[in-house]
């Protein structure tokens, strides 16, 4: 057989095998070059929004340099018409409209804007042995080793008894001092380190350092703990009771970082879910004249369940979807029944290091695009939402009619773990949904 003919065999596999492996190498270099000046944008944001208000107060930035307006429920609104609306300052849903009545259907990008952390205690502030500490309570799923001996940055919101508020972020600059968790030097440690990973640290242990030096030399306690809130109400008017009424949080002290000799990755705090947000804020942006209405909504509390008036379980995004379907002489229904989404959120790109917890086969791999995944959840899909058939595969179409790099993948493999997104609140709304 001629060596430039194709075996029956070699035919049939290109024809019918799922086509893998190639990647970021069917990109040109001037494709590649647009995705890394994309990514300046996105260091940029992950800097500057650690915390879900930080995000917020970003995305109104980029929104409002953009045309984007705020919205008002007293006015009609017209193709191309661009507003945003805040919820609690925590939440941010931006709005293109569309040239097709909401009857026949919104599209929707979701993501959450908070990430895993320290939150401070409602009573944090003690002292003890002539050190001033402060007790937190652990946000979303951490792995409370990777939390001590790093410099952390103080990060939120005081409400004070008056109504006013302050915001707090110190630590994020060079000059500004950080503050950490305290471990045991390894000369100490042999009983620590033979315990098991869950036991070494446990959630009381995560004790915040913050400072030592004493407020005088006269014979009152507590010195430590005086001298710091002095330090405290001296800049920004605290007292110890206004801990009561704060939401104030310790985050990792560091700056997205290129990884790799060719810079090829970003190493930083908040990727989950950052890498989500920023491009679903980029796509509302980046909407001038749309089809269908197009809204990105970025909303808090996915680490902790999603529960609560700025979590996807509110009813914001519902009722603003009545707004403007009654508007437009719609059911709100109707409009759900039509609209379709994309919820993005992290999968777990596959690392041979720890091989044992992926299946290859049903993993994701770096260089291969964007991952859709039917289903998360975990111990037999539990908590997903499990996108259709039919939904899967208007999905697979569209990504190759627009040469979109993707690939699918599952979050690790079966009883290894799992997660859930917020894919699911939209779906029990009857919007068909995938991630």
């Amino acid at each position: 057989m001629d060596s430039n003919e194709k075996s029956k065999a070699k035919q049939l596999k290109e024809k019918l095998f799922v086509k893998k492996g190639v990647g970021i190498k069917k990109l040109s270099a001037e494709e590649i070059a647009k995705a890394d000046e994309f990514c300046k944008g996105y260091v940029d944001y992950i800097d500057h929004a650690k915390v879900e208000r930080e995000a917020v107060e970003t995305s109104v930035k980029i929104a409002e340099e953009n045309g984007f307006v705020k919205y008002d429920n007293t006015k009609t609104y017209k193709a191309g018409d661009r507003v945003y609306c805040v919820n609690r300052n925590k939440n941010i849903m931006l709005t293109v409209f569309g040239k097709k009545s909401v009857a026949e259907g919104v599209r929707f990008a979701i993501a959450h804007i908070d990430s895993p952390r320290l939150d401070l205690k409602p009573n944090p502030l003690y002292e003890a042995n002539d050190l001033a500490m402060l007790k937190t309570h652990y946000y979303g799923g951490i792995k409370k080793y990777q939390w001590t001996a790093i410099p952390l940055a103080l990060h939120g919101t005081v409400a004070f008894k008056d109504g006013s508020c302050i915001n707090v972020k110190i630590g994020e600059v060079e000059t500004d001092p950080c503050f950490c968790v305290t471990d045991l030097l390894p000369h100490l440690a042999q009983e620590q380190t033979s315990k098991p990973m869950n036991k070494v640290f446990t959630g009381e242990d995560m004790n915040v350092l913050i400072g030592s030096r004493p407020f005088s030399n006269d014979e009152e306690s507590e010195l430590v703990k005086l001298n710091i809130l002095n330090i405290l109400f001296e800049k920004y008017g605290i007292l110890e009771e206004d801990f009561l009424s704060a939401e104030l949080t310790l985050v990792p002290a560091f700056n997205a970082k290129d990884i790799g000799f060719d810079r090829s990755m970003i190493g930083a705090y908040g990727h989950d879910d950052k890498v989500c947000s920023y491009p679903a804020l980029m796509a509302a942006i980046n909407a001038e004249s749309p089809e269908y209405t197009a809204i990105t909504l970025l909303v808090d509390k996915e680490e902790t369940g999603s529960d609560g008036n700025t979590g996807m379980k509110s009813t914001f995004m519902e009722n603003f979807i009545c707004e403007i379907a009654d508007a437009q002489g719609v059911k709100a229904y109707t409009a759900l029944n039509n609209s379709k989404c994309l919820s993005a959120d992290v999968n777990a790109a596959y690392d041979p290091t720890y091989a044992s917890a992926y299946e290859a086969n049903n993993s994701s791999y770096i260089n291969n695009g964007v991952v859709i995944t039917k289903y998360t959840g975990s111990g037999g899909k539990y908590g997903t939402s499990d996108a259709s058939a039919e939904y899967m595969a208007e999905i697979r179409s569209m990504l190759q009619r627009e040469n979109v790099l993707w690939q699918t993948g599952e979050l690790g493999k079966v009883d290894g773990g799992g997660g859930g997104t917020i894919a699911k609140y939209v779906a029990n709304l009857n919007v068909d949904v995938v991630d």
